[in-house]
């Protein structure tokens, strides 16, 4: 196989599975209707961010090492649900809470900073990623990939990773959908603070069975 041929199978791969619904999707969609478009952009570049770093963890084989390690990967796995119960238990609590505003029409957003971490850490949390990672590069990487290949790579995630949720952070910081939001928000908050806690409240039964 090629270099480009594996490449864009395995970035093909990856982006199939960034654009099945999971707590990054919720998160970001949330962050850009609760604030503003570049809020969301900066969510997006924190999910980027987590998925480079899975792609070097994946490259240097520590995935790997990770899943083979069983009591290191339950504890990997309950950090990530507990972490995902806490940011659900803090949009439950916030949901009736209206959005501060400091001019008429306007909201007063997080900083770019706090977006970009929340995405960052929402993404690395999720120990079900990683696995995907690790099982997407152990099918199409060769066995001694070539120097352009292992350079390439990493951005490239970054790219398609940053680039879907920018798409999402984009689609649901428009003016109608964010309208809705403000009229609805503290269902929105409920709907988004259970699938976050459902997900968590998984990742922790799992890894304590």
């Amino acid at each position: 196989m090629t270099t480009l041929f594996i490449l864009f199978s395995i970035l093909g791969t990856l982006l199939f599975g960034a654009m099945s619904p999971g707590p990054s999707f919720v998160l970001v969609t949330r962050i850009a209707l609760a604030n503003s478009r570049a809020n969301g952009l900066a969510a997006a570049l924190g999910m980027g961010a987590g998925g480079l770093l899975f792609s070097l963890l994946a490259l240097f084989g520590l995935i790997a090492l990770l899943q083979q390690v069983g009591w290191l990967y339950l504890t990997v796995k309950l950090a990530g649900g507990l972490y995902l119960i806490y940011l659900a238990h803090k949009i439950w609590r916030g949901a009736k809470t209206p959005l501060a505003t400091s001019a008429p029409g306007t909201v007063r957003t997080q900083s770019l900073f706090k977006s970009f971490w929340l995405g960052f850490a929402t993404q690395v949390a999720n120990p079900k990623t990683a696995v995907v990672y690790a099982s997407i590069f152990a099918v199409f990487l060769p066995a001694n990939p070539t120097l352009s290949l292992l350079l390439l790579l990493p951005p490239a995630v970054f790219l398609v990773e940053a680039g879907w949720y920018a798409l999402v952070a984009l689609l649901f910081s428009a003016q109608r959908p964010k309208a809705v939001y403000l009229h609805h928000k503290k269902w929105f908050d409920r709907l988004a603070g259970a699938l976050l806690g459902a997900i968590g409240v998984r990742l922790v039964s799992d890894s304590v069975r």
